[in-house]
């Protein structure tokens, strides 16, 4: 016995699934979305390592 599986409860009807911009507009969607996640990622690896040097770096001194 085989069975099939739908991602979706309704099937979508065919002229959706072949609807060539809207599934472009879906993938652009979701790779924006991963874009943004990945240098949200980066500038937050960017801002703690910036914080750990800069606690390093001694303060400078005041006057000459």
């Amino acid at each position: 016995m085989t069975h099939t599986h739908n991602a979706t409860v309704q099937p979508l009807p065919s002229s959706i699934l072949h609807n060539s911009v809207e599934v472009r507009r879906q993938y652009t969607r979701a790779a924006a979305k991963q874009a943004v996640q990945f240098i949200s990622r980066k500038v937050s690896i960017f801002k703690r390592k910036a914080a750990a040097v800069a606690q390093d770096i001694p303060q400078a001194q005041g006057g000459h």
